[in-house]
């Protein structure tokens, strides 16, 4: 520290770049080690009663609406899942002409922590019409945890299931429905199917080799205001 103090200006900037770089590495091992600990209580603040987030795909970018009152439980999920940057470089592991689905990590290790953190049902409400959404879950009360399904369709025969609609979707309609839907089921399938192992233990690395096509999502944010800024 002493020649960073007393050294010419390139000795200084060496310095001052070793000390970002230390600290973007200090962030990124804090990140993950919140990402592997679904217990730790910033996964716990609620949402705004109601409130944005944009996503930038390989194919665009789309813009949803959220109101927690529809659904507390999974409004508050979903807002700490973008907060804290779960959804960073996933991939859309299940993209029909109906519906797009995704949620499950890059990083096995991540989705071992998730798989069996599931949160408490919200009762169902809403309609599944196209551009509405809510969590993926399994027939079994107690299984939503991180997939999100968006409607492309009006999908209302699924309406006597127990989904809780809570948000749609804003601008960006035309972006979710440019993502590679030929392999359809094959590559994910929905939570019912039970056909995730594989994308569970083995993340982007599995998908990349054998669904290349597969869309990115590269990342979400939270937004002020629909056409506005973080």
């Amino acid at each position: 520290m002493r020649a960073c103090r007393s050294g010419s200006a390139a000795v200084v900037l060496a310095c001052l770049s070793v000390g970002v770089l230390a600290g973007r590495a200090a962030a990124q091992d804090e990140r993950r080690a919140t990402l592997l600990d679904p217990r730790h209580p910033e996964w716990t603040r609620p949402s705004p009663p109601v409130w944005y987030a944009r996503f930038e795909t390989s194919q665009g970018t789309f813009v949803v609406e959220c109101v927690r009152e529809r659904a507390p439980n999974g409004s508050d999920r979903f807002y700490n899942l973008i907060r804290l940057g779960y959804y960073e470089d996933v991939r859309f592991h299940r993209v029909r002409s109906d519906i797009v689905q995704w949620g499950l990590h890059g990083d096995p290790a991540v989705n071992a922590a998730w798989v069996a953190s599931p949160f408490i049902d919200d009762p169902p409400q809403g309609s599944n019409v196209a551009g509405t959404f809510a969590f993926a879950r399994d027939t079994v009360p107690g299984t939503a945890s991180t997939q999100i399904y968006i409607n492309l369709t009006d999908n209302t025969r699924n309406d006597r299931e127990p989904f809780a609609i809570f948000g749609r979707v804003l601008e960006g309609m035309d972006v979710l429905k440019r993502l590679h839907a030929g392999y359809g089921d094959r590559s994910g399938s929905g939570v019912r199917q039970r056909r995730q192992g594989e994308i569970i233990a083995g993340g982007n690395a599995y998908l990349d080799l054998e669904f290349p096509l597969l869309d990115r999502l590269i990342r979400a944010r939270i937004i002020d205001t629909p056409g506005g800024g973080t």
